[in-house]
């Protein structure tokens, strides 16, 4: 390592408060992989909540390996720096196993990189006995393995409380090989080995069938933890380089019943949990004194069902609270003061599609209406910036739909100036508008994604009418990440070999063109209702049928209601009773 690269982990490190690792000796040494720089890696809780595990037991120790940042990558690569840990500066090819927490497909591009620089083989085919073993958990673990399958050598398939352990269990038993830790594992439910089962394609590229070894199961079964006060998960390291670096991060909930079409995180959660307001006060004191505002994690921060008391148990320990998204109905004026006590003056709200026509396709079951009582509201109660996400391109979407939208945020913002105008203060209004992506386990996973050229016009005419609003501006995701990102979502194990291409920095179609793929194939080819998808390898819960009545549910623009105001019949709970 170089004496640039040691100073800067030397003062991340002397940054730091909380968890440190366990010194070396006998122990098993577990290297947790972030596929991103340190201060990506240091804001994803489902990364610190696997670092805290691997230290507080006796038998492990676990050290933390980050991205290069982006100017020391290259002198890396150039010199053939080695990988080291963070925690005591050890190469990666000292630890006994090897743990990548993946959250995004994006990210994948990194990996070539990092082996490289961990001095190991990319492709598990390549690796033998004297190589660590390679594990994959986070959410694309359990969203869509496959692009992976001949990277890794073992998926964690599920949430880390009930997996770890397992893992950890299997790693510790004495006298195992690598060949006989894989078997045993890939027995149990939510243990994924690729090299375990075999793919076959039919002559169109598609899925014919998938042969499991003897013993391993035909599918492979997410894994969740049922009573989230089992747990703690929430800032355990805190650092001055993060995307949260002011405050202390805390889960309050997982998963989400609302339903959305467009959604893949609100079906691989299912079912909703919510910790207690006992528990998370437990968790709060836990991190009194390291920050002084508290940031409340959740797919919907205002479902909670036990929100003002979690407020006032906060506020009781002398800290903020900060809340990343709102729903739009489930805002209350008591919520939008609590957080302007708080010093917030942005909101972030997201009716995601213009129409209403839209909304009901993708089951947002809001109405312009509420959209324009929640900017009133925010904005009486002096949260002058607002802002506002939005999807395009997506089913069924056309030309009016896009009109609807400029005439739902010219109405947004009309409201918005003349409420700021009454308090006599004038903030900023942003839209964040996106390009869908159909994702696995979700009713539109047999959709394509739209056409760059139509997202081109549809974005130049959202862009021409948001320039003739003041204080108003519109950021765009760009199209060529965004088709990547689709390409990435919804692959087999065949796009793994196209990972090195893209790495090196060649475009989709000149990484696909060198390994012989067609990335239209994965991105703009609309599936047929039999067709087997890379994902259903896995076994989230969901059934087929129900995502299949939401299809056509979406296209008949009917909604579904939430969970908890009856079983929608998924089947993530009948299965589990």
């Amino acid at each position: 390592m170089s004496r640039k690269l040691e100073e800067k982990n030397r003062q991340r490190k002397a940054s730091e408060e909380g968890l440190v690792s366990s010194p070396w000796g006998g122990r098993l040494a577990v290297a947790l992989v972030y596929p991103n720089t340190y201060h990506h890696g240091m804001s994803n809780l489902g990364f610190q909540y696997a670092y805290d595990f691997f230290n507080r037991q006796d038998e492990a120790l676990c050290e933390r390996f980050f991205l290069p940042d982006k100017e020391d990558i290259k002198d890396c690569l150039h010199k053939k720096l080695p990988l080291r840990s963070l925690d005591s500066g050890r190469p990666l090819a000292d630890f006994d196993v090897v743990c990548f927490s993946i959250s995004f497909e994006n990210d994948y591009l990194n990996l070539p990189i990092l082996f490289e620089l961990g001095r190991l083989p990319f492709f598990s085919a390549q690796r033998n006995e004297r190589h660590p073993l390679v594990v994959c958990g986070g959410v694309v673990a359990f969203l869509n393995p496959e692009p992976l399958a001949d990277i890794m050598d073992l998926f964690a398939v599920g949430e880390g409380e009930i997996l770890l352990p397992q893992l950890l269990g299997g790693l510790l038993t004495p006298g195992v090989d690598k060949a006989e830790l894989l078997k045993a594992l890939a027995s149990r439910p939510g243990f994924y080995v690729p090299a375990f089962y075999e793919i076959r394609y039919r002559d169109d590229g598609t899925i014919e069938e998938y042969l499991p070894a003897d013993g391993v199961p035909q599918r492979v079964q997410r894994q969740w933890l049922r009573d989230l006060d089992a747990s703690s998960c929430r800032s355990f390291v805190f650092c001055r380089d993060s995307e949260f670096a002011d405050m202390a991060l805390l889960e309050i909930s997982r998963g989400c019943g609302r339903g959305c079409r467009f959604c893949a995180a609100g079906n691989i959660y299912l079912p909703p949990r919510e910790r207690s307001p006992q528990q998370l006060a437990d968790d709060i004191r836990a991190m009194a004194g390291a920050r002084k505002r508290v940031g409340l994690v959740s797919a919907a921060v205002s479902d909670y069902s036990e929100l003002p008391e979690l407020c006032r148990e906060i506020v009781g320990q002398r800290a903020d609270f900060s809340v990343s998204s709102v729903r739009i109905d489930s805002l209350d004026r008591d919520l939008l003061r609590q957080l302007v006590a708080c010093g917030h003056r942005t909101l972030t709200l997201a009716p995601e599609a213009g129409s209403q026509r839209l909304r009901n396709v993708i089951n947002k079951n809001i109405d312009e209406e509420q959209i324009l009582d929640c900017v009133k509201m925010a904005t009486e109660e002096e949260i002058i910036n607002l802002k506002f996400y939005f999807l395009i391109g997506l089913p069924t979407e056309t030309d009016e739909d896009i009109a609807e939208m400029e005439a739902l945020v010219e109405k947004i913002h009309r409201v918005w100036m003349d409420e700021s105008k009454k308090i006599g203060r004038l903030g900023n209004l942003t839209l964040s508008v996106n390009p869908f992506i159909p994702k696995p386990f979700t009713p539109f996973q047999w959709m394509a994604m739209e056409q760059t050229a139509v997202l081109k016009t549809r974005m130049g005419l959202i862009r021409t009418f948001v320039g003739r609003l003041d204080r108003t501006q519109v950021f765009f995701e760009s199209l060529r990440a965004a088709e990547l990102q689709a390409f990435l979502a919804r692959g087999d194990r065949r796009i793994g070999m196209a990972l090195i291409p893209l790495s090196s920095g060649k475009n989709l179609k000149q990484a696909c063109r060198e390994v012989g793929l067609d990335p239209d194939f994965y991105t703009r080819r609309e599936r047929a209702e039999d067709e087997k998808f890379p994902w259903e390898i896995l076994d989230i819960g969901v059934k087929r049928d129900y995502l299949r009545e939401e299809f056509w549910k979406s296209l008949r623009g009917e909604l579904s209601p939430s969970c908890g105001t009856v079983c929608r019949g998924c089947g993530v709970c009948e299965k589990e009773n």
